[in-house]
């Protein structure tokens, strides 16, 4: 085995890249560190793995109470937020799929509501401290930042989408913080566990974060012309949309407001991409 010092640290429930030991019929033990040697099985084994190779691999506690490793990808890593399925309930808790061989456990304690099978839930992949086993918490506030969030108005940020509210949808920005996007700005379908960009449009004088889904103002408009310019050029050069349209039409087909795609046809208009006809708006 290599010096462990100058190995370093595998952690359970992420991806490592860890050295090949030692090969056996069974597979191939890999030098953990501190973890010790970890047993990646044959059927995970890269094509010509042979010992001194380094190879990218997740580790985790598997039926057998054993650390092993994979070449599989779960759905979430450890510290990640992610929507998965329920598929058991029993006296332990909920059971859900990740993607891997064994399921990830939510136990009662670390349920929000009661799970039911079938159902999707929003849930933080945790690593217990004291078993070294992987699980997860559909209690989320416990994994929010309690500090008041540092943005500026328009910052991208990542959006993870949480539950639906009266006012809209809460989402949890950069991992870290509870912003909310609100129903009249949404053009597009959402869904709970959905990773989507997005932007702060301001930070509240309580520290909360109100979202959007697209920059606001002048570059709102730039955002979208390239899109609106493509979908008349798909359609031969011309589009039948309109000031005239339907708000729900517009919505549907560009997945944007009736204000925002009046904004970006004047500014079209402006700098000579497009003109106005009888048909609708067509290139220049």
């Amino acid at each position: 085995m290599t010096d462990s010092q100058h190995t370093p640290p595998a952690t359970i429930g992420k991806f490592n890249q860890l050295t090949v030991v030692a090969m056996l019929d069974k597979g191939a033990y890999l030098d953990g560190g501190d973890l010790g040697e970890v047993l990646l099985p044959k059927r995970d084994l890269p094509e010509a793995c042979k010992v001194g190779d380094n190879v990218n691999v997740f580790l985790y506690i598997d039926s057998a109470e054993r650390l092993i490793a994979t070449t599989a990808t779960p759905l979430a890593q450890v510290g990640e937020f992610v929507s998965l399925k329920v598929v058991q309930v029993n006296k332990i808790g909920a059971f859900l799929d990740w993607g891997l061989p064994k399921d990830l456990l939510v136990p009662f304690n670390q349920q929000h509501t009661a799970m039911e099978v079938g159902k999707y839930y929003l849930v933080r992949v945790f690593l217990d401290q004291l078993t070294n086993r992987i699980a997860a918490s559909s209690k989320l506030d416990k994994f929010i930042d309690i500090w008041p969030a540092q943005y500026q108005q328009g910052d991208k940020v990542s959006l993870i989408i949480g539950g639906k509210t009266d006012l809209g949808y809460k989402a949890i920005v950069n991992d870290l913080h509870w912003g909310l996007l609100y129903d009249n700005e949404i053009f597009q379908h959402l869904r709970v566990g959905k990773r989507i960009p997005g932007y702060i449009k301001q930070v509240r004088e309580d520290g909360r974060l109100d979202l959007l889904l697209t920059r606001g103002s002048k570059n709102k408009v730039n955002d979208f012309s390239a899109k609106l310019l493509a979908h008349i050029a798909d359609r031969g050069g011309v589009t039948s949309l309109n000031d005239k349209s339907d708000p729900e039409l517009i919505q549907r087909t560009l997945g944007v407001s009736k204000k925002t795609f009046k904004a970006t046809v004047g500014n079209l208009l402006k700098n000579g991409k497009i003109a106005i006809v009888k048909e609708g708006i067509k290139l220049v």
